[in-house]
Parts: structure tokens; sequence; C-alpha cells
């Protein structure tokens, strides 16, 4: 794969969340068409996960849409694949190691700082832009793990 392709993918995956979608539409809508998801599906399938799994806070949608496209190149289909199950695992790790190693934590309310699964939290968030301010670098984050990993 030519760097040019890698780079443009991961400035669409910023691009994505910078267009309002949120961290798991960008990272799922810009790799999950390469390995057979149709763009809408994957926004579709990925709405309710941002914000750490509905404004939970639990793991950053960034992070789960990661481990997705991971599971959509190499994850098995067939009942009993231990050979794809032990290769998704490895790389899901990688995946997680490589994103810890950056920023710390894959948790959303690490990341923000603020426990957005609360009214309170949530909004702090917001007045403070957190959202805008560092949710792009986890975004780019993910998106450049998964260029190296794939």
């Amino acid at each position: 794969m030519r760097g040019e392709d890698k780079k443009s993918r991961v400035e669409l995956a910023v691009s994505g969340f910078e267009k309002d979608f949120n961290c798991c539409q960008a990272v799922l809508s810009t790799y999950g068409p390469r390995f057979g998801l149709e763009r809408e599906l994957a926004l579709r399938l990925a709405s309710g996960l941002g914000g750490g799994i509905g404004y939970q806070g639990d793991t950053c949608g960034a992070v789960t849409s990661a481990l997705m496209v991971i599971g959509l190149k190499h994850g098995g289909a067939v009942a009993g694949d231990e050979e794809s199950q032990e290769q998704t695992f490895s790389l899901i790790s990688r995946f997680l190691e490589g994103f810890k190693a950056r920023h710390g934590s894959i948790l959303c309310r690490e990341l923000l700082d603020y426990d957005i699964s609360t009214p309170e939290g949530l909004q702090a968030a917001r007045d403070k832009g957190l959202f805008e301010k560092r949710c792009p670098n986890y975004v780019r984050a993910s998106a450049e793990i998964l260029e190296k990993l794939l």
C-alpha cells in the first residue's frame, strides 16, 4: 500500500469526525468499505458506540471501531477457526497496546478526564470543548495504528 493512500485514509477518518460523525463512525466508515462493509451500514452500525458506548465513558469509539475493522479483515466466519481467532486476538492485543502507549487508556472517561455517563460530566466535557480538542487525536491514533497492522 502506498504511503499517500495510508495518509489519506487517516485524514479521511479525522475529517469524518470533524464533520459531526462520532469517533466510532469516523473510523469504521473509513476502513469498513475496504473489507466489504458498506459505508452507510458502517455509519449506522457505529452510531451508538461513540462517547465510550452511548456516552457511558467506557471503551473509546475510535478503539471499538478499530477492533471491528481488524475483525472484518482477519476474523473467522467458520465455527472452530482457531487460526483466524488467534490472529485476530493477536492483532487486537497489538492495537490496544499501541493505543494505550500513546494515550494511557482506552476508556473514554479517562481520555477526557470526565465521567460523561453523568449529565454533569457530559456537560462539563462539552463546555470545555474536549470532544473537539481531544477526540480527533484519538481518531488519528486509531487510524494510524490500523494502518500499521492491516
